[in-house]
């Protein structure tokens, strides 16, 4: 009897096939022809125009943008595609995973929407799920297969340690209390102070900053977020940060959403430079002025690859 071969096969969604090329030349692999349609009336259509029968297929989407809902529905077709089509297994690398920020009910009759994209996509067929800086980690035990669960910060901490700031001016600051255990590995890793925010949200997409443990007098202060929606929070948290004295402020985080007045938000506050990643696109002309985009395409090739190979993930980050 002959040994079967594995063979990978990692393909795009509509969202962020930039992100998908950058990936698949790290991997030394072409990105998979799929067909991507929609019917006259919205519906989604897929078709893979390439054999995946026996192949671990890599699916790449960002469950983001203006049509997140198209962005998710897309995904869970292309899963079904892929398992009628007999893939060996199928992981689904979602590089935003959308739907994230109702993880529990914080108010009576709420839904939980996190849990429920899980089921989704275990019902369509996914077999393993590769995700970066979830907003929270719990979301990982939403899932009954493994979780691969990247974080960017690393690559943010390499770049600020190239911008040669003294670690003794430094100060990484949580935007709220739900990130002080983040902002405390970010310390870490760049030998800064600390200091933690509390905020009031009085409803969605609005924020209030209540309180500030730790001294920014006369510091760089970087806030660490792991999304920036419509960066009212986050100018907020800026604006109190230089009210308390802070020399500067720079702000970096994993998804930059960008919604509705984000970008003339960013522009106008007294923020220095925004730090994202491309897990979501942004448009060209907007990577002007304050906000870097930096790229996960080796974080996410790497841990494909070790997936693949059946090599340790947790390796990329020690």
């Amino acid at each position: 009897m002959t040994e079967m071969k594995k063979s990978i096969a990692v393909f795009s969604g509509s969202v962020n096939p930039e992100l998908a090329d950058q990936i698949a030349n790290e991997l030394g692999v072409s990105l998979g022809n799929v067909k991507l349609e929609k019917f006259a009336n919205g519906e989604i259509y897929a078709r893979y125009l390439e054999s995946v029968r026996g192949a671990d297929v890599f699916l790449i989407q960002s469950v983001a943008g203006a049509h997140i809902n198209d962005a998710l529905m897309e995904l869970l077709i292309m899963i079904d595609a892929a398992k009628r089509a007999s893939a060996r297994t199928i992981s689904a690398v979602i590089t935003h995973f959308g739907y994230a920020r109702q993880d529990r009910k914080a108010a009576p009759r709420e839904p939980i929407t996190a849990k429920l994209v899980a089921d989704l996509l275990e019902t369509a067929g996914v077999n393993n799920v590769i995700t970066i800086d979830l907003h929270q980690d719990a979301i990982q035990g939403f899932f009954d297969r493994p979780v691969n669960h990247m974080t960017a910060m690393p690559i943010f901490v390499d770049y600020f340690k190239k911008k040669g700031f003294d670690p003794e001016k430094l100060c990484v600051v949580s935007p709220d209390v739900g990130r002080a255990k983040a902002a405390k590995k970010f310390q870490t890793m760049l030998g800064s102070d600390i200091a933690i925010m509390h905020k009031d949200r009085p409803r969605h997409n609005q924020a209030e900053i209540t309180a500030l443990i730790g001294d920014v007098t006369d510091k760089i202060c970087i806030l660490n977020d792991d999304m920036i929606d419509t960066a009212g929070s986050l100018v907020a948290a800026a604006e109190t940060l230089k009210a308390k004295g802070a020399a500067q402020v720079f702000a970096c985080a994993t998804h930059g959403i960008f919604s509705g007045p984000a970008y003339e938000r960013i522009a106008n506050s007294c923020i220095e430079e925004v730090v994202v990643t491309n897990v979501i696109p942004v448009p060209l002309e907007r990577q002007t002025g304050k906000i870097k985009v930096l790229s996960v395409a080796p974080l996410f090739a790497k841990t494909i690859r070790n997936v693949y190979e059946n090599g340790s993930v947790a390796s990329l980050f020690e």
